[in-house]
C-alpha cells in the first residue's frame, strides 16, 4: 500500500516478528478465510507534518509535528486548516503543535503558512488483504502486520478508520531485489466492509459491517501451530479484479510464531513473479484447516516468504 510498504526484511531480508504475550481468552474455534483485496482508510488524530518546512524567519514545522491549533482555535482536519487561513487578516498567526509529545506554540508568517499544505496530511490510505471474519463475534482481522505510514515512517495515531472491498487494476511483478505491488481501487466508497478498531503489531482488527458472501470456504477450524506440517498448502488471495482464488504453496519451515513458505503455483508466479506488496494477510490453509496469513517476503527471492500463525494473530486482536 502507499504507506503500506507491506514487506520489510526478514533476518537480513525478512522482518523478525516479536513474540506476543499470551492472554487467556475465549475465542471462536472456526473462522471464515477471506483473501479479498481491501482498501484501507484511516483518519489521523490531527494534521501531521510530513517534512520540515519554514513558516517564519527562524520558525520551522518539523516532520512528525501535529498541528492542533491556529490562532487558538482547534484545528484537526485539513479542511479546517485551509478555512482558517482564508479568513485570516494580518501578516502573522500562531500555530499550536504537538512535537515529540510536547505542546508548543510557533509564530508563522501568513504568506509562508499558506504554502505548507503539500507538507500536511490528515489521512493515510493503502491496500492489503482481508484474512478472516469471525462469524460468532462479528469481527475481522487483516494484513498480519502493523500499518506504518510511509511518509511519517511510524504507526499513525488515528481517530477512526474503515476497510472497503477493492479491485486489482494492474500488477507490477516482483523480481529479485524489487518487490512488486498491486494497483487497486475501492469498488464502492459508500459501502464499507468494516471499521478499524486496532492497528497492532500483528494486523488491523475491527467490527465487520458487511455480510459479503463471496468466499471460497465456510468457517474453517483454526489449526494449532503444532499441527502444521512442512509440505503442501494453499493460499486465498486476489490478483485480478475482486475475485479471490486458490493457489498452491509449500510450507518449508516452522518456527515458534511463524512459518516460511514457497509459492509453487505456476499460474500465480507467471502473474505476479512472487509475493506482492498488498498480498499480506492472504489466508493460508492446510488439510482443510486455517493455518494463518502471509505477512512478509524475501526481497531477493520473491517466491519465498513468511507467514504468521492464526493463533498468534488472534491474540493480538484480543489485546
Amino acid at each position: 500500500m502507499g504507506w503500506n510498504k507491506s514487506f520489510k526484511t526478514f533476518y537480513s531480508l525478512l522482518l523478525l516478528l516479536c513474540l506476543f504475550p499470551v492472554n487467556a481468552f475465549a475465542q471462536s474455534e472456526s473462522l471464515i478465510p477471506m483473501g479479498h483485496s481491501i482498501g484501507i482508510q484511516m483518519d489521523l488524530s490531527g494534521i501531521y507534518v510530513t517534512g520540515d518546512v519554514l513558516i517564519d524567519k527562524e520558525q520551522w514545522l518539523k516532520k512528525g509535528d501535529i498541528i492542533q491549533e491556529l490562532n487558538g482555535a482547534e484545528t484537526k482536519q485539513l479542511v479546517h486548516f485551509e478555512r482558517s487561513l482564508q479568513k485570516k487578516d494580518g501578516a502573522t498567526m500562531t500555530v499550536g503543535i504537538l512535537r515529540n509529545g510536547e505542546k508548543m506554540t510557533l509564530q508563522a508568517d501568513l504568506q509562508l503558512i499558506k504554502r505548507v499544505s503539500p507538507f500536511l496530511k490528515d489521512r493515510t490510505e493503502g491496500t492489503g488483504t482481508l484474512t478472516y471474519v469471525d462469524p460468532e463475534t462479528g469481527t475481522y482481522g487483516a494484513l498480519g502486520h502493523q500499518i506504518i505510514d510511509s511518509t511519517l515512517q511510524t504507526p499513525p495515531s488515528f481517530e477512526k478508520g474503515a476497510i472497503y472491498l477493492s479491485e486489482i487494476n494492474q500488477i507490477k511483478k516482483s523480481s529479485p531485489g524489487f518487490p512488486g505491488y498491486k494497483i487497486s481501487s475501492i469498488v464502492d466508497p459508500n459501502n464499507l466492509l468494516g471499521t478499524i478498531r486496532t492497528n497492532s503489531i500483528y494486523g488491523i482488527f475491527g467490527n465487520w459491517k458487511n455480510a459479503y458472501s463471496k468466499v471460497l470456504a465456510e468457517p474453517l477450524e483454526i489449526m494449532q501451530p503444532l499441527e502444521v506440517n512442512v509440505g503442501p498448502a494453499e493460499i486465498f488471495t486476489t490478483v485480478e479484479g475482486s475475485n479471490v482464488e486458490k493457489f498452491q504453496i509449500q510450507i518449508t519451515k516452522l518456527e515458534e510464531d511463524q512459518f516460511q513458505i514457497l509459492l509453487t503455483d505456476q499460474k500465480l508466479l507467471k502473474k505476479t513473479g512472487g509475493i506482492l506488496q498488498g498480498m499480506s494477510g492472504s489466508p493460508v490453509i492446510q488439510n482443510g484447516k486455517f493455518v494463518g496469513a502471509i505477512t512478509h517476503m524475501f526481497v531477493d527471492e520473491p517466491e519465498k516468504g513468511a507467514g504468521l500463525f492464526l493463533k498468534t494473530m488472534r491474540m493480538s486482536e484480543k489485546k
